[in-house]
């Protein structure tokens, strides 16, 4: 199989927080990957920029600890390595002063695409977008790339949306959300839109209910502060679990073109009817002999922020009227996973005998781990004693479907940095799409603010309360088994 990548223009892009979490851990790492797969061109340029107060052979050395730690050693080529850490600069710059902001106007080349990651807390978007403008650094073609949370209820994004659109355009604006990037999400998509197959039975004549978990089996340490004040609602279902459910749930685009697309995401976080109270789900895990319970992560002994959430939601419109869609996500769980899984109805009638075991149709679509699909399906067991009858995956794990070169593909993060330098803004959330799930979700968690609800307790590494399981045991339904 080849491989067709689309090549990208030469480039400068700057990252503000270039010696932070985020750059060390993805940013950094996924730009390699790219590097040594030979698809960052000739004279591409990175500039880290922050106010550690270090030169650009500091920096290089803190670029190559990140690339050694997070990349595999079969990838970590010694030269490779040494061209990639020759595209570095650095700058010490202070988002909320003057200092250095001279000097990056410097850095800055013509007649090559400017990209400005902003991997800083939502606080300083305003400053230095404000000091990219004054100094003259990022121009009308510039991209800029927006670290989530975008925003902490509806106002405040508003307010965020409003900031930016001081000082660039909304095609300018790369809001990123690193499970669009993933994979399978994109291959939802091509499931859906370039099979004849799949789409006529993507309604509520054919599927019963459609399940989405992201499921994980790490707490909240290190990030208790922040977690805190946002919980899984704020942290998970907002955005991530939000972008899943309109890849599931959109009508098929007039084209694969950015707006389009996203036109039809924001007709399904309209579509979306308010969760009643009995739909909804809120937990918090507990601890054991070897880990702490949420309270002791978090240093909040009597908070009531929920780790774990799961609810019934209805899109109301043609398409899906009357067929739930059942969402979930937790810390502390008994397996990481992240999937969507679409049941199909069963047959209006049997001919076979009620034993049979025959049961619904099921696709399951893997984000991770194990990136891949599966299509449940019924068949005769084999061998002689009459119609017994058992279901059987169709599996397309992509490492046994199409190899181990093929299936190790990029990481979310080098794929979404690509698209920005390509200019394509498909895989990004548009500001008027950011507020309509806040819109959604802010009256949600105002409901359970006023009547004080108390998260349901859950033990570390279960499948989270009881009460969950009950959300789908009443309407006769079950959720899929928690596994790696």
């Amino acid at each position: 199989m080849v491989s067709r990548v689309i090549p990208v223009d030469p480039f400068d892009l700057v990252i503000f927080g270039g010696t932070g979490d985020l750059a060390r851990r993805k940013i950094l790492p996924g730009l390699y990957r790219r590097f040594r797969d030979g698809q960052m061109p000739d004279g591409a340029r990175i500039i880290g920029a922050a106010r550690s107060d270090i030169d650009t052979a500091k920096y290089r050395q803190f670029v190559e600890s990140a690339v050694l730690e997070f990349v595999s050693k079969k990838k970590c080529d010694p030269e490779v390595l040494k061209a990639f850490l020759g595209c570095f600069s650095y700058v010490t710059v202070d988002a909320l002063g003057d200092m250095g902001w001279s000097e990056l106007a410097k850095e800055m080349r013509d007649d090559v695409v400017h990209a400005f990651y902003f991997s800083v807390g939502p606080r300083l978007f305003e400053p230095i977008a404000e000091r990219l403008k004054s100094h003259a650094i990022a121009g009308p073609d510039a991209r800029i790339v927006v670290e989530k949370p975008f925003g902490h209820d509806l106002e405040t994004a508003r307010a965020l949306n409003a900031t930016m659109a001081q000082h660039f355009e909304e095609r300018q604006i790369y809001r990123i959300d690193h499970y669009l990037g993933k994979e399978t999400v994109q291959n939802l998509m091509a499931l859906r839109f370039g099979n004849m197959l799949f789409e006529p039975l993507w309604n509520a004549q054919y599927v019963d209910h459609i399940q989405i978990t992201v499921a994980e089996t790490v707490g909240v340490e290190g990030r208790g502060a922040y977690y805190d004040r946002s919980g899984a609602m704020r942290d998970m279902v907002q955005n991530h679990l939000m972008q899943l459910l309109c890849l599931t749930a959109m009508e098929p685009p007039s084209k694969f073109d950015p707006d389009a697309v996203r036109d039809e995401k924001l007709k399904v976080i309209r579509a979306l009817d308010p969760v009643e109270p009995e739909d909804l789900v809120r937990g918090q895990y507990l601890g054991d002999d070897d880990v702490a319970p949420y309270t002791q992560d978090a240093e909040a002994e009597d908070s009531r922020t929920e780790s774990f959430v799961a609810m019934k939601l209805h899109v109301s419109n043609w398409r899906w009227n009357g067929t739930p869609f059942y969402l979930r996500t937790g810390k502390r769980l008994r397996a990481r996973m992240s999937e969507i899984v679409v049941r199909f109805k069963e047959p209006p009638h049997s001919i076979f005998e009620e034993d049979t075991g025959q049961s619904a149709n099921e696709l399951s679509i893997r984000l991770q781990p194990n990136e891949g699909m599966d299509l449940k399906v019924t068949i005769k067991e084999p061998g002689p004693g009459g119609m017994r009858l058992i279901d059987v995956p169709l599996d397309m794990t992509f490492a046994e479907a199409l190899g181990e070169e093929v299936a190790d593909v990029p990481d979310a993060y080098e794929r979404l940095i690509m698209d920005v330098i390509r200019g394509n803004q498909t895989l990004f959330m548009r500001g008027d799409e950011v507020e309509a799930a806040w819109a959604w979700t802010d009256p949600i968690i105002e409901a359970w603010q006023e009547r004080r609800d108390v998260p349901h307790s859950y033990d570390a590494f279960s499948s989270g309360p009881e009460e969950a399981l009950m959300l789908l045991h009443k309407d006769g339904r079950r959720w899929r088994e928690l596994r790696e």
